[in-house]
């Protein structure tokens, strides 16, 4: 390795490092493998749903013209398909638990999206008397429409509210309408209030990256996206004013959400962490008002998501619903979409194991950018070659750093070697870096896929478990981890060993630190990432010792000295010719410091005695003149 392409891989590993932690992304942590059980307060959805039915005079009283629909007992009733089992009470008339059929948490538990404990959805509006009456003080009658949809109706002040849900086979979709008949003199024209409180429980085995994966993304009728931080431990709010075609509660793994067909008025959303509660890991909170005028006419029409958090998937529900799985920002997210996952995805259809899919996609990524590390390879070779010119400027100059930099720039130039040639085509493959980054921790594809000793790659391996806890670390070694800092510090060593004299004092120490520091930062990294690095690092090696078959020393030799003499009389230009300039003007200027901090010395002294005495002599001729010594 040598110093330029040192310099290549510090500047990779420091960017890395900064966008770990200013991109919102999983931190290391140390949680146990199953949640614990403490208890928690409940929550206020429960505290409601329990809640005594009213009396007669008592629903008169709170409700108004609404009072005959405030007494009743709740019932459930269930909709279900491959997909789901989504379970209604005709207390608001209103979705209490969804289950996902075909998943299941961590830990070996049926997955609950939400429950009557963790969640509650309703809707508010106003009365002409000021009375403000929610869905869930109000008691509906469960109308069966076949397998696949469900109608509730409460009888209200002359008129009826009227709520119908439909589950298509084979769908995560669930389709819902609102509608008040004949109600318009006795509910108040505002727009109504839609309330999604849900109290996230925890479903993987890392609970700080599951709450740091777990956020509310909001999508504007204008087009807009934006979402609440995902890693902050700090309140998050935003406040929309302006209408929003879908808000959705993200889960890490997963997605509770809803679409309107036609738009809500605007919303407000929120997030809370309280760091003490085990039971709950993030609340999330979104209110969202629905246009008076679209309930009364029959237009209040919407459909929830409740569903893995599965590109593909998303992608079919609404405009840029996909924007629930997060593949980064930039040119990094269109790596992700464009190249990585279509390439993912066509592996699939044909390889069962995602361990072998990672691997494939190693040695296709590397095959894709061969050219680029060839360039790397052939720049570690020229200055291999040059090693002699350079030691020869390092002694003569042993003395003057500047000077040693200048010589080294000029000999570059004359043999037609561009300095940043080992660093900019590593530099170059930043974004596929980054994109996997991304891709791995967020990827549903991976989540309780086993692959050799891992039981689920979209977190870390725990084979070696440790009695204690360490900073940074945990109490764990992630074995993939561990692997592939071990094949990065051999693939160093080697490089190193190439280039003994190029990789010395500081820059060396850097060489073999990084992955150390890496090996901290990734132990709690998805095993399918660590894994896909295990692999990228033993192709290199393999391509490395391919290339150098390629490069011939004694050719590439011929080729500087051919360039030596064609840029005889060629005056540096571009990036060279800049940077001589800039190298000789800090000489310049270096040393004119020098030259002004310079000692007094005894010829000095003299020569200012000789000055004196020469200015005295106009005024005393006879005095004699001092002789300069020599």
């Amino acid at each position: 390795m040598d110093r330029n392409s040192a310099i290549g891989l510090f500047l990779i590993s420091a960017l890395l490092i900064i966008y770990l932690y200013v991109v919102p992304h999983p931190k290391p942590s140390e949680e146990a493998k199953k949640p614990a059980n403490t208890t928690a307060a409940a929550p206020a959805a429960a505290a409601t749903a329990a809640a005594a039915p009213l009396d007669s005079v008592a629903a008169a009283q709170q409700l108004g013209a609404f009072g005959a629909a405030g007494m009743g007992s709740a019932q459930t009733t269930e909709l279900k398909n491959d997909n789901l089992t989504i379970t209604f009470s005709s207390k608001g008339g209103r979705v209490e638990a969804v289950r996902l059929n075909k998943y299941k948490t961590f830990f070996g538990k049926p997955l609950d999206l939400l429950d009557a404990q963790s969640a509650q959805l309703d809707t508010r509006f106003r009365t002409t008397d000021g009375r403000q009456v929610k869905l869930s003080d109000l008691y509906f009658r469960p109308e069966p429409q076949g397998n696949t949809a469900i109608r509730f109706v409460a009888d209200v002040a002359g008129g009826q509210i009227e709520q119908l849900y439909t589950l298509p086979a084979n769908s995560f979709e669930l389709s819902y309408s609102l509608r008040f008949n004949n109600l318009s003199s006795v509910v108040a024209q505002e727009p109504l209030t839609f309330t999604f409180l849900d109290h996230v429980r925890q479903t993987e085995q890392d609970m700080k990256q599951n709450r740091n994966h777990t956020t509310i993304n909001r999508y504007l009728v204008s087009g807009d996206h934006t979402a609440l931080a995902e890693a902050s431990e700090k309140p998050e709010e935003i406040k929309v004013t302006e209408p929003l075609k879908w808000v959705a509660h993200k889960h890490d793994f997963f997605v509770a959400g809803i679409v309107a067909d036609n738009q809500f008025q605007s919303g407000q959303l929120n997030s809370t962490v309280d760091l003490e509660d085990s039971t709950f890991i993030k609340t999330l909170s979104s209110t969202l008002t629905i246009p008076a005028a679209d309930v009364q006419q029959g237009k209040a029409n919407f459909r929830f998501y409740f569903g893995p958090n599965s590109f593909n998937t998303l992608k079919e529900v609404a405009p840029d619903f996909d924007r629930n799985v997060y593949l980064g920002w930039g040119i990094f997210r269109w790596v992700n979409r464009f190249v990585v996952l279509p390439t993912f995805h066509f592996l699939e259809q044909f390889i069962s194991s995602y361990g072998i899919i990672i691997a494939l996609l190693v040695v296709l990524i590397k095959l894709v950018t061969w050219p680029l590390t060839y360039k790397t390879y052939e720049s570690q070779a020229k200055m291999k070659v040059l090693k002699p010119e350079i030691d020869a400027i390092k002694e003569k100059y042993a003395d003057d750093q500047m000077k040693q930099q200048q010589e080294t720039m000029k000999l570059y130039s004359s043999m037609g070697v561009s300095p940043l040639s080992g660093c900019v085509p590593t530099l170059l493959t930043l974004p596929i870096l980054f994109a996997m980054f991304q891709f791995f921790p967020n990827a549903i594809e991976l989540r309780q896929q086993p692959f050799l000793w891992a039981h689920d790659l979209s977190t870390y391996d725990d084979l070696i478990k440790l009695p204690f806890t360490l900073p940074f670390l945990g109490n764990h070694i992630s074995l993939f981890t561990l692997l592939m800092t071990l094949s990065t510090l051999a693939m160093t060593y080697q490089s190193n060993q190439n280039n003994p004299a190029a990789m010395q004092g500081p820059m060396k120490f850097y060489s073999y630190l990084m992955p150390l520091i890496f090996f901290f930062v990734l132990n709690s990294f998805s095993a399918g990432l660590t894994w896909y690095y295990l692999i990228s690092n033993l192709v290199t090696l393999a391509q490395q010792a391919i290339t150098r078959r390629f490069v011939d020393d004694t050719k590439l030799r011929a080729k500087l000295e051919a360039n030596k003499v064609k840029n005889k009389d060629k005056k540096p230009s571009g990036f060279s010719a800049r940077l001589q300039e800039a190298m000789k003007a800090a000489q310049e200027k270096e040393g004119q410091a020098r030259q002004g901090a310079r000692p007094t010395t005894n010829n000095d002294a003299d020569d200012t005695d000789a000055d004196s005495d020469t200015g005295a002599s106009d005024v005393s001729p006879k005095r004699p003149r001092k002789t300069r010594r020599s």
